[in-house]
C-alpha cells in the first residue's frame, strides 16, 4: 500500500517562521517532566491534597445540585404494578457516584477487551447489586456479573479526573450508598476512589442532564529530566543544540509513517530548493500570552472541528461540534511537592464549556503554546477556528497534564472559577 504525503500548512501570518512545525511542537510538549504532574495527580486522587490549595486566593467550590438532582422519591409519576414485581422505569432506583482517579493507571474510561479500564473496575464491583432479573438474564447469556454506568465524560488513556460523574440504577431497594462505596474502593487498589454515592433523581442522566464540564491541564515549566528519554520518538526530529535552531527540511515518506501521531497531524513537509532551510525558532513561551489568546474563546459559541481529533467525517460540520466557553484561563503556578519546598513551576490552564469535542482540549492547550511561543497576535485562536485543514492546529498535548476536574448540573457561577 503507498504511503500518503502530508504537506506543510502554510500559516500566511507574519509569525509564519517563528512557528513550531508539528514536530517540533511534539518534541516541545513531550519532553517535559512529566512524572511531576503525574505524581500530584496521584496524591490528589489519594486525598493527600487538594487542587484548590494552589490557587490564590485560597479557593472552596460548592456544587448545590440539589434542584436538578436531590429530587424527592415521591415526586416520581407512579406507574402500574407489573407482574414481575416492578413499576417500570420510575420504580428503579438510581445513584450517583462521583469518581476520582489515575489515568496514569487505566488505558481510558471506556471498557474494552483486554484493557484495564476505568468502567470496566466500576461495572464489575457494580455486579452484586444487580437485580435477580437481571443476573439471571446475564448468566443465560454466559456474560459476567456486571452492573452498567453512564458516564458524564469518557476520559482517553492517561487523562486524570478528580470528579468524574457516572450514574448506576438497579430495582433492589435494599441498597445502601456506602455498600456500593465499600465495593468500588476495595475493588480499585487505590488507584480510583468514590468522592461521593448518594441516591437522585430517576430522571437523572450524569451527560444529558450536565450544564458545563471543567478541565484542568498542567504543563510543566522548570527544566528537568523528561518522562520520555530525549530523543525517543523524536529519531528524524533535526535539532542544533550548539545554535539553538531547528531546521525543517524534507522528509521521506517512509520517515513519515513512523511518527507516532493521528492522521490528522501527519508530519509537516516543507519543500526547498537547494537545501535544508534553517529557521530561528522560539525556545520558550509567556505564560500570560498564553491565557491572552484563551480569552477571545471566552462568551462564545464556536465550532472547534480544527482542535478535534479522530472525529467522524459526519461530525465535522454543523451544531455537534459547536461548544459555548463559559471560562478560558491560563496562570503559572506551582505545585506542593515534597522534595521542592517552593513547588515546581507549572502553567494551569482552566477550561469550562457546555461540551468537549474529542481530544479538543489537548490540541487547544497545545496550539496556545505554540502561538504563545511564535508570538501570534491575541485573536490567533480564532482565526484557526476557521481554517480549512487539522494541520494548522497542533498535535495533541500529552495526556498526562490533562484532568477532568468537575461536572456541574446548574449554570456555571463564573465566582467558582479557579483562574480569574
Amino acid at each position: 500500500m503507498a504511503s500518503r504525503v502530508y504537506v506543510h500548512y502554510h500559516h500566511a501570518d507574519a509569525c509564519s517562521k517563528a512557528r513550531w512545525n508539528a514536530r517540533e511542537t511534539f518534541r516541545f510538549m513531550y519532553d517535559r517532566p512529566w512524572q511531576h504532574v503525574l505524581d500530584f495527580y496521584s496524591n490528589a486522587v489519594e486525598g493527600n491534597l487538594s487542587v484548590l490549595s494552589l490557587f490564590q486566593p485560597k479557593k472552596s467550590l460548592v456544587h448545590d445540585d440539589g434542584i436538578t438532582e436531590e429530587m424527592l422519591l415521591e415526586s416520581e409519576p407512579e406507574t402500574s404494578t407489573r407482574k414481575d414485581g416492578r413499576s417500570g422505569r420510575w420504580e428503579r432506583v438510581n445513584f450517583k457516584i462521583v469518581l476520582s482517579y489515575n489515568g496514569a493507571s487505566f488505558d481510558g474510561w471506556q471498557k474494552q477487551p483486554d484493557l484495564h479500564t476505568v468502567q470496566g473496575v466500576v461495572e464489575k464491583s457494580l455486579g452484586g447489586f444487580v437485580d435477580e432479573r437481571k443476573a439471571q438474564l446475564l448468566k443465560k447469556k454466559c456474560k459476567p456479573l456486571e452492573g452498567r454506568v453512564l458516564v458524564a465524560g469518557r476520559t482517553d488513556k492517561g487523562v486524570s479526573a478528580l470528579n468524574q460523574v457516572c450514574s448506576f440504577y438497579t430495582w433492589r431497594k435494599d441498597i445502601e450508598p456506602i455498600a456500593i462505596e465499600d465495593a468500588i474502593n476495595k475493588d480499585a487498589s487505590g488507584k480510583l476512589r468514590v468522592v461521593s454515592i448518594s441516591k437522585v433523581s430517576r430522571s437523572f442522566h450524569p451527560n444529558f442532564s450536565a450544564k458545563w464540564r471543567r478541565y484542568l491541564y498542567i504543563f510543566p515549566l522548570d527544566d528537568a529530566e523528561p518522562l520520555r528519554k530525549s530523543g525517543e520518538n523524536h529519531e528524524n526530529f533535526i535539532f542544533d543544540e550548539n545554535k539553538k535552531k531547528q531546521r525543517n527540511g524534507l522528509l521521506s515518506e517512509e520517515i513519515a509513517e513512523e511518527v507516532i501521531m493521528s492522521e490528522d497531524d501527519e508530519l509537516e513537509i516543507e519543500e526547498t530548493s537547494n537545501a535544508l532551510e534553517v529557521v530561528e525558532k522560539p525556545s520558550d513561551f509567556s505564560v500570560s500570552k498564553v491565557d491572552q489568546l484563551l480569552q477571545h474563546l471566552q462568551g462564545k459559541v464556536l465550532s472547534y472541528k480544527m482542535f478535534a481529533r479522530d472525529t467522524k467525517a459526519a461530525r465535522n460540520e454543523g451544531p455537534p461540534t459547536e461548544c459555548f466557553m463559559y471560562h478560558a484561563r491560563a496562570a503559572e503556578i506551582r505545585l506542593s511537592s515534597s522534595d521542592c519546598v517552593e513547588g515546581r513551576r507549572v502553567m494551569c490552564v482552566e477550561l469550562v464549556a457546555n461540551r468537549f469535542l474529542r481530544k479538543m482540549v489537548r490540541v487547544l492547550v497545545a496550539t496556545s503554546i505554540r502561538e504563545a511561543a511564535a508570538g501570534a497576535e491575541d485573536d490567533a485562536l480564532l482565526k484557526l477556528l476557521e481554517a480549512s485543514c487539522r494541520r494548522a492546529t497542533a498535535p495533541p498535548a500529552p495526556s498526562e497534564g490533562l484532568c477532568l476536574f468537575d461536572v456541574g448540573y446548574t449554570d456555571f457561577d463564573p465566582q467558582t472559577s479557579l483562574i480569574s
